[in-house]
Protein backbone atom coordinates (compact mmCIF):
# COMPACT_ATOMS: atom_id res chain seq x y z
CA UNK A 1 0.00 0.00 0.00
CA UNK A 2 1.42 3.61 -0.72
CA UNK A 3 2.18 5.65 2.05
CA UNK A 4 0.77 8.30 2.94
CA UNK A 5 2.59 9.43 6.07
CA UNK A 6 4.32 12.53 4.44
CA UNK A 7 2.92 15.09 2.75
CA UNK A 8 5.22 14.26 -0.47
CA UNK A 9 4.08 10.95 -0.23
CA UNK A 10 0.30 11.90 0.05
CA UNK A 11 0.68 14.07 -3.08
CA UNK A 12 2.17 11.87 -4.42
CA UNK A 13 -0.53 9.35 -4.22
CA UNK A 14 -3.29 11.73 -4.97
CA UNK A 15 -1.60 12.32 -8.08
CA UNK A 16 -1.67 9.25 -9.37
CA UNK A 17 -5.42 8.85 -8.28
CA UNK A 18 -6.37 11.39 -9.71
CA UNK A 19 -4.13 10.25 -13.20
CA UNK A 20 -5.88 6.62 -12.90
CA UNK A 21 -9.21 8.06 -12.34
CA UNK A 22 -11.32 7.76 -15.81
CA UNK A 23 -13.12 10.64 -16.11
CA UNK A 24 -16.53 10.69 -18.50
CA UNK A 25 -18.01 13.38 -19.98
CA UNK A 26 -21.73 13.89 -21.13
CA UNK A 27 -21.78 13.70 -24.68
CA UNK A 28 -22.90 17.46 -26.05
CA UNK A 29 -25.88 18.42 -27.67
CA UNK A 30 -26.17 18.34 -31.62
CA UNK A 31 -26.49 21.49 -33.18
CA UNK A 32 -24.90 23.96 -30.03
CA UNK A 33 -22.01 25.49 -30.47
CA UNK A 34 -19.47 24.09 -27.99
CA UNK A 35 -18.52 27.93 -27.09
CA UNK A 36 -22.18 28.37 -25.68
CA UNK A 37 -21.59 25.42 -23.54
CA UNK A 38 -21.46 26.97 -19.75
CA UNK A 39 -21.17 23.43 -17.54
CA UNK A 40 -21.22 20.06 -18.39
CA UNK A 41 -20.60 16.87 -15.97
CA UNK A 42 -21.86 13.57 -16.12
CA UNK A 43 -22.85 12.38 -12.30
CA UNK A 44 -21.93 8.93 -11.21
CA UNK A 45 -24.41 6.63 -9.13
CA UNK A 46 -24.09 8.40 -4.92
CA UNK A 47 -23.01 11.54 -6.67
CA UNK A 48 -23.81 15.02 -6.89
CA UNK A 49 -23.42 18.23 -8.14
CA UNK A 50 -23.83 22.53 -7.46
CA UNK A 51 -23.87 24.82 -9.91
CA UNK A 52 -24.70 28.44 -10.70
CA UNK A 53 -26.53 28.79 -13.45
CA UNK A 54 -27.57 32.40 -14.92
CA UNK A 55 -30.87 33.58 -16.64
CA UNK A 56 -31.56 32.06 -19.84
CA UNK A 57 -29.37 29.25 -19.33
CA UNK A 58 -30.54 25.76 -21.10
CA UNK A 59 -30.08 22.81 -19.15
CA UNK A 60 -30.28 19.26 -20.23
CA UNK A 61 -30.51 16.07 -18.03
CA UNK A 62 -29.52 12.95 -19.50
CA UNK A 63 -30.11 9.46 -18.89
CA UNK A 64 -27.18 7.49 -21.00
CA UNK A 65 -27.36 3.77 -19.21
CA UNK A 66 -31.38 4.31 -18.23
CA UNK A 67 -31.55 3.95 -14.49
CA UNK A 68 -30.55 7.69 -13.43
CA UNK A 69 -32.93 9.60 -10.90
CA UNK A 70 -31.45 12.75 -10.94
CA UNK A 71 -33.26 14.78 -7.65
CA UNK A 72 -33.08 18.47 -8.63
CA UNK A 73 -33.42 21.23 -5.87
CA UNK A 74 -33.71 25.09 -7.50
CA UNK A 75 -32.82 28.21 -5.10
CA UNK A 76 -32.84 31.76 -6.68
CA UNK A 77 -28.93 33.12 -7.10
CA UNK A 78 -29.51 36.64 -6.32
CA UNK A 79 -32.29 35.90 -3.36
CA UNK A 80 -31.81 32.51 -1.72
CA UNK A 81 -34.64 32.80 0.45
CA UNK A 82 -36.91 31.86 -3.07
CA UNK A 83 -36.57 28.12 -3.92
CA UNK A 84 -38.32 25.43 -5.53
CA UNK A 85 -42.05 25.15 -4.07
CA UNK A 86 -42.82 21.25 -5.68
CA UNK A 87 -46.27 21.80 -4.29
CA UNK A 88 -47.00 25.18 -5.65
CA UNK A 89 -44.94 23.54 -9.15
CA UNK A 90 -48.11 20.46 -8.80
CA UNK A 91 -50.61 22.77 -7.45
CA UNK A 92 -50.96 26.10 -9.94
CA UNK A 93 -50.75 24.20 -13.38
CA UNK A 94 -53.42 21.42 -11.93
CA UNK A 95 -50.89 18.91 -13.31
CA UNK A 96 -48.52 16.14 -10.72
CA UNK A 97 -47.25 14.70 -14.14
CA UNK A 98 -44.01 17.00 -15.74
CA UNK A 99 -44.32 17.62 -19.59
CA UNK A 100 -43.32 20.18 -22.29
CA UNK A 101 -44.30 23.43 -20.62
CA UNK A 102 -44.46 22.94 -17.38
CA UNK A 103 -42.96 25.50 -14.95
CA UNK A 104 -40.81 24.33 -11.80
CA UNK A 105 -42.04 27.38 -9.50
CA UNK A 106 -40.72 29.10 -6.86
CA UNK A 107 -42.90 29.46 -3.28
CA UNK A 108 -43.46 33.42 -4.84
CA UNK A 109 -45.22 31.77 -7.68
CA UNK A 110 -42.48 32.55 -10.13
CA UNK A 111 -40.62 30.49 -12.90
CA UNK A 112 -37.68 29.16 -11.69
CA UNK A 113 -37.31 26.69 -14.54
CA UNK A 114 -39.48 25.58 -17.48
CA UNK A 115 -39.73 21.75 -18.95
CA UNK A 116 -39.00 22.62 -22.68
CA UNK A 117 -38.46 19.03 -24.10
CA UNK A 118 -39.03 15.31 -22.48
CA UNK A 119 -38.36 12.00 -24.21
CA UNK A 120 -38.66 10.10 -20.83
CA UNK A 121 -42.02 10.89 -19.30
CA UNK A 122 -40.84 8.89 -16.16
CA UNK A 123 -40.56 12.10 -13.30
CA UNK A 124 -41.86 12.16 -9.87
CA UNK A 125 -42.88 15.33 -8.12
CA UNK A 126 -44.71 13.58 -5.12
CA UNK A 127 -42.19 11.71 -3.15
CA UNK A 128 -39.29 13.77 -2.84
CA UNK A 129 -35.46 12.74 -1.67
CA UNK A 130 -34.59 9.32 0.20
CA UNK A 131 -32.18 9.88 2.85
CA UNK A 132 -29.28 9.08 0.57
CA UNK A 133 -30.20 11.74 -1.67
CA UNK A 134 -31.39 14.15 0.64
CA UNK A 135 -27.63 13.53 2.42
CA UNK A 136 -25.72 14.48 -1.03
CA UNK A 137 -28.18 17.43 -1.28
CA UNK A 138 -27.03 18.73 2.28
CA UNK A 139 -23.73 18.57 0.66
CA UNK A 140 -24.06 19.96 -2.69
CA UNK A 141 -25.72 22.76 -1.07
CA UNK A 142 -23.04 23.38 2.26
CA UNK A 143 -20.63 24.50 -1.02
CA UNK A 144 -22.85 27.00 -2.12
CA UNK A 145 -23.55 28.80 1.57
CA UNK A 146 -27.02 26.57 2.49
CA UNK A 147 -27.96 25.02 5.50
CA UNK A 148 -29.37 21.44 6.03
CA UNK A 149 -32.71 23.31 6.51
CA UNK A 150 -32.33 25.06 3.20
CA UNK A 151 -32.71 21.26 1.68
CA UNK A 152 -36.71 21.42 0.10
CA UNK A 153 -38.10 18.71 -1.39
CA UNK A 154 -37.44 17.98 -5.12
CA UNK A 155 -38.46 17.02 -8.02
CA UNK A 156 -36.77 13.74 -9.66
CA UNK A 157 -36.33 12.95 -12.91
CA UNK A 158 -36.02 9.87 -14.79
CA UNK A 159 -37.88 7.58 -11.95
CA UNK A 160 -41.74 7.67 -12.57
CA UNK A 161 -44.55 7.52 -10.09
CA UNK A 162 -48.32 7.68 -10.97
CA UNK A 163 -51.32 7.72 -8.44
CA UNK A 164 -53.94 4.80 -8.41
CA UNK A 165 -57.44 6.00 -8.24
CA UNK A 166 -57.74 4.96 -4.35
CA UNK A 167 -54.46 7.15 -3.97
CA UNK A 168 -51.58 4.19 -3.92
CA UNK A 169 -48.49 5.67 -5.16
CA UNK A 170 -47.26 3.48 -7.85
CA UNK A 171 -43.24 3.17 -9.10
CA UNK A 172 -43.61 3.21 -13.24
CA UNK A 173 -39.57 2.52 -13.82
CA UNK A 174 -37.79 4.34 -16.32
CA UNK A 175 -38.28 4.95 -20.20
CA UNK A 176 -34.72 3.81 -21.11
CA UNK A 177 -31.31 4.24 -21.94
CA UNK A 178 -31.10 7.67 -24.08
CA UNK A 179 -33.68 9.51 -22.50
CA UNK A 180 -33.50 13.23 -21.85
CA UNK A 181 -35.41 16.22 -20.45
CA UNK A 182 -34.70 19.91 -21.05
CA UNK A 183 -35.08 23.40 -18.54
CA UNK A 184 -34.79 26.59 -19.55
CA UNK A 185 -34.04 28.67 -16.31
CA UNK A 186 -35.76 31.93 -15.98
CA UNK A 187 -34.32 33.30 -13.16
CA UNK A 188 -30.61 32.71 -11.74
CA UNK A 189 -30.26 29.91 -9.29
CA UNK A 190 -28.29 27.28 -7.50
CA UNK A 191 -28.86 24.08 -9.06
CA UNK A 192 -28.04 21.47 -6.42
CA UNK A 193 -28.86 17.83 -8.44
CA UNK A 194 -28.28 14.29 -6.18
CA UNK A 195 -28.18 10.92 -8.21
CA UNK A 196 -29.40 8.39 -6.05
CA UNK A 197 -32.21 5.44 -5.64
CA UNK A 198 -35.76 6.62 -5.31
CA UNK A 199 -38.13 6.30 -2.32
CA UNK A 200 -40.30 3.92 -4.70
CA UNK A 201 -37.50 2.28 -6.88
CA UNK A 202 -34.72 1.30 -5.02
CA UNK A 203 -32.80 0.03 -8.29
CA UNK A 204 -29.07 1.52 -8.38
CA UNK A 205 -29.00 4.34 -10.37
CA UNK A 206 -27.09 4.65 -13.01
CA UNK A 207 -24.99 7.79 -14.47
CA UNK A 208 -27.09 10.66 -14.85
CA UNK A 209 -25.45 13.64 -17.78
CA UNK A 210 -25.95 17.45 -17.15
CA UNK A 211 -25.05 19.73 -19.63
CA UNK A 212 -25.93 23.72 -19.40
CA UNK A 213 -25.68 25.82 -22.34
CA UNK A 214 -26.82 29.70 -22.83
CA UNK A 215 -29.88 30.46 -25.02
CA UNK A 216 -31.44 33.54 -23.92
CA UNK A 217 -33.53 33.53 -26.97
CA UNK A 218 -35.95 31.06 -25.85
CA UNK A 219 -37.12 33.16 -22.84
CA UNK A 220 -39.47 35.37 -25.72
CA UNK A 221 -40.62 32.16 -26.63
CA UNK A 222 -44.58 31.20 -25.68
CA UNK A 223 -43.42 27.47 -23.83
CA UNK A 224 -47.03 27.51 -22.60
CA UNK A 225 -50.28 29.51 -23.17
CA UNK A 226 -52.17 27.96 -19.91
CA UNK A 227 -53.02 31.43 -17.93
CA UNK A 228 -51.81 30.20 -15.01
CA UNK A 229 -48.76 29.83 -16.55
CA UNK A 230 -48.91 33.48 -18.44
CA UNK A 231 -49.50 34.76 -15.10
CA UNK A 232 -46.29 33.15 -13.50
CA UNK A 233 -44.10 34.29 -15.97
CA UNK A 234 -45.66 37.56 -15.68
CA UNK A 235 -44.86 37.46 -11.82
CA UNK A 236 -41.16 36.61 -12.79
CA UNK A 237 -40.28 39.20 -15.35
CA UNK A 238 -41.53 41.55 -13.09
CA UNK A 239 -39.36 40.56 -10.00
CA UNK A 240 -36.20 40.75 -12.59
CA UNK A 241 -37.41 44.17 -13.82
CA UNK A 242 -37.29 44.98 -10.58
CA UNK A 243 -33.91 43.38 -9.27
CA UNK A 244 -32.28 44.94 -12.59
CA UNK A 245 -33.35 48.43 -11.42
CA UNK A 246 -31.51 48.13 -8.12
CA UNK A 247 -28.72 46.99 -9.39
CA UNK A 248 -28.42 49.96 -11.48
CA UNK A 249 -29.64 52.56 -8.86
CA UNK A 250 -26.63 50.63 -6.25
Amino acid sequence: MTSTASTTDARAHARSQAAAAAVANPVLPDGVATTKITWAQRIPAGGYANVVLGRGTRIRLGDPAGAACGHLLLVRADAPWERLNVADTVKVPWQAYLADGHPLLSDQGRVLATVLADTSGHHDTLCGPASEARGLLRLAGTKQGLEPRDIAPTVSFFRGVRVESDGTLIATGSAGAGASVDLLVHLPVIALIANATHPLDDRPATDLDVIAWSAPEELTATHNSDPEYQRAVQNTEQAWAAALTLEVSA
